[in-house]
């Protein structure tokens, strides 16, 4: 039975499943980490191409029914568990990176690509092939200067670089959701040291860049930062401003480049890590 607390809407169209699992490449040798099995339709054929299949699942009924499936295959280890807690740093082998798939409960997508993305800067993660609402992976993979470009597309594109595959109709589920659903690759690849900036610091940064979507980027910065520090006054920010940033500029409307310029002049106020 579905619980719909859980999110759970299970894909049932065989093209597609075939599809994400090729999405990954060649596993022969890979430890995957498969995130919301459900019935297993992946899981099922992860487990007959890579070396090492961690399931995790938090319904316990779905849990034990997949314990059960695939009790024959020692290279399957079903994990009874919330995603969100799981120490990613003790599935993976020292000195060995995953790969990750799952199809993302929508309703707690973004806490869990940046769980991934904080496991893949530690270098646990290589990729990962995920699931999730249509218009999420569009905000994803959004430019600069796009209507859907905000905080969550800066701070994925800063960890990894992603790519849209393919969408899928309501009706690959069942039961069928009330949206449609893109499959992305992301391949995790920090870019923090080639911008000169530290991950903590810059993710601070960003989130008062982008604190309100209508006020200019100046503007989010003179204001007070939701940890409560102060905003920049108007000298500081003019003595540090990058000319290549228009005066007026709007965080959505810029690349990473220039914002991790800014952050690295603005850095000797000791206001960017909080």
């Amino acid at each position: 039975m579905r619980k719909p607390k859980l999110g759970q809407n299970f894909l049932i169209d065989d093209e597609a499943r075939n599809a994400i699992v090729d999405a990954l490449g060649a596993l022969g040798e890979r430890t995957v980490i498969e995130i919301g099995p459900g019935h297993g339709a992946i899981t099922s054929i992860l487990a007959a191409r890579c070396r090492r299949l961690i399931a995790i699942e938090l319904d316990p009924a779905l849990a034990a029914e997949l314990r059960f499936r695939f009790r024959a295959a020692p290279q399957v280890e079903v994990i009874e568990a919330d995603v969100l807690e799981v120490d990613f740093a003790a599935l993976v082998p020292a000195g060995e990176s995953a790969d990750v798939v799952g199809n993302l409960p929508y309703y707690i997508t973004s806490p869990i690509l940046l769980r991934l993305f904080a496991a893949g800067a530690r270098g646990l993660l290589a990729r990962a092939v995920v699931m999730m609402q249509r218009e999420v992976a569009d905000r994803l993979s959004a430019a600069p200067g796009c209507r859907e470009y905000g905080l969550l597309s800066a701070t994925t594109q800063i960890n990894a670089r992603a790519e849209s595959l393919f969408t899928l109709p309501p009706a690959a589920f069942s039961p069928p959701p009330d949206v449609f659903s893109t499959v992305l690759r992301l391949e995790f690849a920090p870019r923090f040291v080639e911008l000169g900036v530290d991950a903590a610091g810059f993710d601070a940064f960003l989130h008062r860049c982008f604190a309100q979507k209508r006020k200019t980027l100046a503007n989010n910065l003179r204001a007070a930062s939701h940890a409560g520090a102060r905003g920049y006054t108007t000298e500081e920010l003019h003595a540090a401003w990058p000319a290549e940033i228009p005066a007026l500029a709007r965080a959505e409307s810029l690349a990473l480049e220039p914002l991790a310029a800014l952050y690295r002049a603005l850095a000797p106020l000791g206001q960017n890590a909080e």
